[in-house]
C-alpha cells in the first residue's frame, strides 16, 4: 500500500531532506495557526475596541486550559501513532486512532458543559474586571459551545502528520485562517455581531476544516481510515494515550495559571490596557514560537518512528537539525520584535495609549527571544526519549518555577515593566538549565555510542522510571512545541503480550 511505503521513509531518507519535508508544512501551518488567532485580535481591536482587546486576553486562560485536555489525547495519539506506525503494527494504530476520536468528543463536551456554568466566576478568577468580562463573556459562550469540533479539528491535524500527511495538515489549517479571515469582518461588521461575530467566525471555519478531515479519513485506502469497532474505548489504549498526554497537559495547564497571574499582576500594578498590551504582544511573540513549534511537529515523527526502530543516529541528526532550524526562527522574532515593534502593534489597535502600553511591554517581552528556540527543542528532546521528570522540569522552569517568583519580586520593585522583566529572566534561566542538562545527556551519550546495537543506558533507565512518564502549537503563553516518545512503554507491552503467549 502506499501510504505504508510513506512511512518507511522517515527511517531511511537523509535526516536534513526529511525534516525539511516534514517541518516545512508544519511550519507553515502552525504559522498560519498563529495568524489565525492574530485575525479575531486584529479585528476585534480595530471593528469593537481596546477594551475588546483586553477582554479576549482574559480568554488566554481558557483556551490554554481546553489546549491542555487536547494536548493530552492529541499528543498521546498521534505519538502512539507515529511508533506503531515505525513497528508495522497498523491494526493498533487504527484502534488508537478511533478511541482518540471518542476521547476528543467526550473531553470537548464535558469541559465545555461546566465551563458553562461557572463562566462569569472562572472569568473573575481568570483577572477580568466590570469593563472587561462582558467582552471576555460573550466570545467564550461562543467558543466553549464549539469546543468538541475545536478539539476533534487540533486533533485529527495532528494525526495525519504522524500518517505521514504534513501537507495536507498545512492545506487544512491554511484553508481554516483564510475561511475565518473572510468570516470575521463579515459577521463583525456586516452582521454587527462584535466581539460574538469572530468566535461565530472561529467555530464556523473549524467546522468546515474537521468535514474535510473526515472525508480524508472516510478513505479506506488511506493507513489510517475510519470504520466499525475502533471507537469503542479500549482500557489499554486509553491509560498509553493519557500516560503520554500527561505531559503536555500538565504543561498547558501550568501555562493556564501563569497567564492568570501574569493578568491579575497586570490589574494589580496597572489596569485593564496593561492586560490588552500583553495579549497584543503575546500574540505577535507567539508567531516566532509557532514556527519553533511547527519545527518540532516536524521532528516528532522522525524522532518517534526511528526511536521505534532503534536508529539513534537519526533521531540525534533531526534532533541537532531541530535546535539549529528553532534557534534561527526565535532569532528572526526578535529582530522583529524589539526592531519594529510599533509597526506590529498598530496592526491592532489605533488607541495611543494601548500602543505605548503595548511597545513598551513587547520589547521587554522578547528581550531574550533569541534563545527560546533552543530551550524548547531541548525540552522536547527529553520528552521523546522517555525523560519525562527532565522535560516536565524544564517546562516548569520556565513556566511556573522561575517566573511566578520572579513576577512577585520584580513587580514589587518595578511596578508593571516588573511583571514584564520576569518574562525574559524566566527564559533565561530556564534556557541555562536545558543547555545543562543536554551538555550532560551528550557526554553520556558519546560515551555509549559505539554500543549502538544495544539498548542504550538511558533507555534501560526509562523503562524502570516509566511510572514518572508524563510535550502548538494550544500551547504555554511562552510556546511549548508538544511531543513524546512511546517505544519504551511499548517494548515492554509487546514483551507481556509474548510472555502471555
Amino acid at each position: 500500500m502506499d501510504n505504508k511505503k510513506a512511512t518507511l521513509e522517515l527511517g531511511t531518507k537523509p535526516v536534513g531532506s526529511l525534516l525539511m519535508q516534514y517541518a516545512l508544512p508544519a511550519i507553515i501551518a502552525m504559522v498560519a495557526s498563529s495568524l489565525y488567532n492574530m485575525v479575531d485580535s486584529i479585528f476585534i481591536g480595530q471593528g469593537v475596541g481596546p477594551l475588546a482587546i483586553s477582554g479576549l486576553a482574559i480568554t488566554f486562560p481558557f483556551m490554554n486550559l481546553s489546549g491542555a485536555f487536547g494536548a493530552a489525547i492529541g499528543v498521546g495519539a498521534s505519538t502512539l501513532i507515529s511508533v506503531r506506525l515505525g513497528q508495522k503494527d497498523y491494526d493498533s494504530a487504527q484502534n488508537i486512532f478511533g478511541n482518540s476520536i471518542t476521547l476528543n468528543i467526550i473531553i470537548g463536551i464535558v469541559f465545555a458543559t461546566v465551563c458553562l456554568l461557572f463562566l462569569n466566576p472562572i472569568l473573575m478568577f481568570f483577572g477580568a474586571t466590570d469593563k472587561t468580562i462582558d467582552y471576555a463573556r460573550e466570545y467564550m459562550e461562543i467558543i466553549l459551545a464549539g469546543n468538541a469540533i475545536t478539539h476533534l479539528y487540533f486533533g485529527m491535524n495532528a494525526i495525519l502528520r504522524s500518517a505521514s500527511k504534513p501537507k495536507t495538515a498545512m492545506y487544512i489549517t491554511m484553508f481554516t485562517v483564510v475561511l475565518n479571515t473572510i468570516l470575521d469582518p463579515i459577521f463583525i461588521y456586516i452582521f454587527h455581531l462584535g466581539i460574538r461575530g469572530a468566535a461565530y467566525a472561529t467555530i464556523l471555519a473549524q467546522f468546515i476544516a474537521m468535514c474535510w478531515q473526515f472525508r480524508i479519513f472516510s478513505n479506506q485506502k488511506e493507513v489510517l481510515h475510519l470504520r466499525r469497532g475502533i471507537y469503542a474505548l479500549k482500557k489499554e489504549l486509553v491509560k498509553r494515550i493519557v500516560g503520554i498526554g500527561i505531559s503536555p497537559f500538565a504543561m498547558n495547564a501550568c501555562a493556564c495559571l501563569v497567564v492568570i497571574f501574569i493578568n491579575t499582576s497586570l490589574i494589580k500594578y496597572g489596569d485593564e490596557y496593561a492586560v490588552g498590551a500583553y495579549g497584543i504582544g503575546n500574540r505577535l511573540v507567539f508567531i516566532f514560537i509557532m514556527i519553533s513549534i511547527g519545527i518540532n511537529q516536524g521532528m516528532q515523527p522522525i524522532v518517534g518512528y526511528n526511536y521505534g526502530a532503534k536508529n539513534y543516529k537519526r533521531m540525534m541528526r533531526a534532533v541537532n537539525l531541530a535546535m539549529i532550524a528553532a534557534t534561527a526562527a526565535t532569532t528572526l522574532g526578535w529582530l522583529v520584535c524589539e526592531g519594529i515593534p510599533e509597526i506590529c502593534v498598530r496592526l491592532f489597535t489605533s488607541d495611543e495609549r494601548l500602543i505605548k502600553e503595548s511597545v513598551n511591554g513587547l520589547r521587554i517581552n522578547a528581550m531574550v527571544l533569541c534563545i527560546i528556540g533552543f530551550q524548547m527543542v531541548v525540552t522536547n528532546f527529553f520528552q521523546s526519549i522517555g525523560k519525562a521528570k527532565i522535560s516536565i522540569f524544564l517546562s516548569l522552569s520556565r513556566q511556573m518555577i522561575v517566573l511566578i517568583p520572579a513576577i512577585v519580586i520584580l513587580s514589587s520593585i518595578w511596578g508593571v515593566n516588573g511583571v514584564w522583566a520576569a518574562l525574559p529572566v524566566s527564559d533565561v534561566v530556564a534556557s541555562l538549565l536545558a543547555l545543562w542538562f543536554f551538555a550532560v545527556y551528550m557526554k553520556r551519550y558519546r560515551h555509549h555510542k559505539d554500543d549502538d546495537e544495544n539498548t542504550p543506558t538511558e533507555e534501560k533507565e526509562n523503562e524502570r522510571n516509566y511510572n514518572y512518564y508524563t510535550p502548538r502549537s494550544g500551547a504555554a503563553p511562552r510556546g511549548m512545541a508538544p511531543q513524546a516518545g512511546a517505544a519504551i512503554f511499548e517494548k515492554r507491552h509487546n514483551e507481556e503480550n509474548r510472555n502471555n503467549q
